[in-house]
């Protein structure tokens, strides 16, 4: 969907799917809230091609995970690892191991260099 706004203006993301999401995450956590804000103002933000293909390379193009989806897949990794979240160590042995396994497993999937192809194809086909 291509929009076109007065002046070459970076249209709002107000009834987007984009901005749909991150009205649906607020208030969950502080942390959430300043990913939500770093969201928004990078949809809002005017971009050069540079800063784009940075941005596309930072969010989800490093083909060895060194990017905000690999940074996600690591947190949720961390999270359900009682080790690194204190909250889970009152959970039966076998819950334990099966959230470590589970975000192990979603560290794992969202560390696939296949799910970067796009960005990164996107990217190239910025290089102009």
């Amino acid at each position: 969907m291509h929009v076109h706004t007065g002046d070459n203006a970076v249209p709002p993301i107000t009834g987007t799917d984009l901005g749909d999401v991150l009205e649906d995450l607020e208030g969950i956590h502080a942390g959430i809230d300043l990913i939500r804000d770093g969201l928004r103002l990078l949809a809002l933000s005017r971009h050069d091609l540079n800063d784009t293909q940075v941005l596309l390379a930072t969010l989800a193009g490093s083909p060895d995970g060194t990017d905000v989806l690999g940074a996600v897949g690591q947190l949720i990794a961390r999270l359900t690892n009682p080790d690194s979240n204190p909250a889970l160590r009152t959970l039966p042995l076998d819950a334990q191991k099966e959230a470590i396994r589970q975000g192990e497993l979603t560290a794992y999937h969202l560390g696939d260099p296949d799910l970067r192809d796009s960005a990164s194809n996107a990217n190239a086909a910025l290089d102009q």
